[in-house]
């Protein structure tokens, strides 16, 4: 008798198609934890692509790592559109999931949708994210309808920083815990394929996770979400600045600073270019 061969695991895993949504759920199916990183350009995504990472963020967090504002509020979707693009053709197995930002979807869902399908047509995104609960489920129901996959974002939600009073963190106490679990199934029953939950209690994040039949992705949420996602930049020591919750696994800072005084000083002396990388 044969048995059915088992599905890959969703991190590492093969580089033959891209993962799915259908990949996500059954990760969760199987208790399977798998990270998620933002992603920005073709070099970098490249890199995550080939190290295994399933899926990748084009987060309007781009407004302050490449555009290099102080809030995701002022970036647009002519800022993102390149940018996922890019992520896009340099990848081949990763899930190319793109933000839609502030100002592109709170109107209506006919709003949600006209931005959602220019990320998935000039983008070549497979997917998008959006911020809000129950106040966006008609915009994630419309965009499912449409054939747009969602990932939602409850929590700590940027593009609210400023009704929120700050990056503070969000749901503590049993009133504004239930409230985020509640918003949380609104996007599950409307149709969302993941939640990032981002600046909640660990207790909550994972009772919420426990609650839900779709993944949960934490970000500064504790260790009891399906996923976990940081900005690249943060993981890699490059940021000046980072919250709490991030660990970082590199020090880009350093070793681009001490490259860049390298070839400066070879500049200087003389030594470069020598012989060898020149031409005769």
């Amino acid at each position: 008798m044969s048995s059915t061969p088992s599905a890959p695991a969703l991190y590492g895993g093969t580089a033959n198609r891209r993962v799915t949504v259908r990949d996500i759920l059954s990760a969760k199916e199987r208790g399977e934890r798998w990270p998620m990183l933002t992603a920005y350009d073709a070099l970098t995504a490249r890199v995550f692509d080939e190290a295994g990472i399933p899926v990748l963020l084009v987060g309007d967090s781009a407004a302050m790592v490449v555009y290099g504002y102080d809030s995701t509020l002022p970036v647009t979707v002519e800022d993102l559109l390149p940018l996922t693009a890019a992520v896009a053709r340099a990848t081949r197995r990763a899930m190319v999931v793109a933000d839609l930002p502030f100002g592109s979807y709170q109107g209506s869902p006919e709003q949600a949708l006209a931005a959602a399908a220019r990320f998935m047509k000039e983008g070549r995104a497979q997917a998008v994210k959006l911020e809000g609960g129950h106040r966006v489920a008609a915009h994630v129901e419309a965009l499912v309808a449409a054939g747009v996959p969602v990932m939602g974002h409850v929590g700590l939600t940027p593009q609210s920083v400023n009704t929120l009073g700050g990056y503070r963190v969000q749901g503590r106490g049993e009133e504004a815990g239930a409230a985020l679990l509640a918003d949380a199934k609104e996007l599950e029953r409307a149709g969302a394929f993941a939640i990032v939950l981002e600046c909640v209690p660990a207790d909550l994040a994972a009772h919420v996770t426990a609650q839900l039949s779709i993944p949960t992705i934490g970000i500064g949420a504790g260790p009891g979400t399906d996923a976990q996602v940081l900005v690249w930049q943060d993981m890699a020591g490059l940021s000046p600045r980072t919250a709490k919750f991030v660990k970082t696994y590199a020090d880009l800072n350093d070793t681009l600073t001490g490259a860049a005084k390298s070839f400066a000083d070879e500049v200087v002396n003389g030594a470069f270019p020598d012989a060898a990388h020149s031409y005769s």
